[in-house]
């Protein structure tokens, strides 16, 4: 979690919502990534989706069934459900997010029995930095 708040402090330093996510595989680092929407003008570039597509590009394959994603936000609708897609075995978060979250905020797509394919979840870990650095932007953000 360390290195996903470390790249979350980056995308602050862009101007970018602070959230960073880290891909490990057999305790290494395959895939990591930060929000990157206004960098690139890209309403998909989710720290998530950025670290996942790292992911399979160093491991050349799309399964991410022995992967474990840590990530500084609960992840959205759409991140979430890449996690299902990307077979993602663990998902480690920090921070809830009660307006977007998907997984168990608002939704719960990573444990929807309804779906192929359950990612185990671990939430609440390092919660208060990483909400730290939400709260600093959106705080400079209203200061504005």
């Amino acid at each position: 979690m360390g290195e996903a708040l470390a790249l979350a402090r980056e995308a602050l330093d862009l101007g970018e919502v602070p959230v960073g996510a880290v891909v490990v595989v057999d305790g290494g680092v395959v895939g990591e990534g930060f929000n990157r929407r206004e960098v690139d003008q890209d309403p998909l570039a989710h720290a998530e989706l950025v670290a996942i597509r790292a992911a399979c590009a160093t491991l050349g394959r799309w399964r991410l069934d022995d992967a474990t994603l840590y990530c500084t936000l609960e992840p959205c609708v759409m991140c979430a459900g890449a996690l299902v897609q990307a077979r993602v075995g663990r998902l480690v978060f920090g921070a809830t997010d009660p307006k977007y979250g998907a997984v168990g905020s608002q939704f719960d797509l990573p444990r929807d029995p309804r779906l192929n394919h359950r990612v185990a979840v671990s939430g609440g870990i390092e919660a208060t930095p990483c909400r730290s650095l939400l709260d600093e932007f959106f705080a400079n953000l209203r200061a504005k």
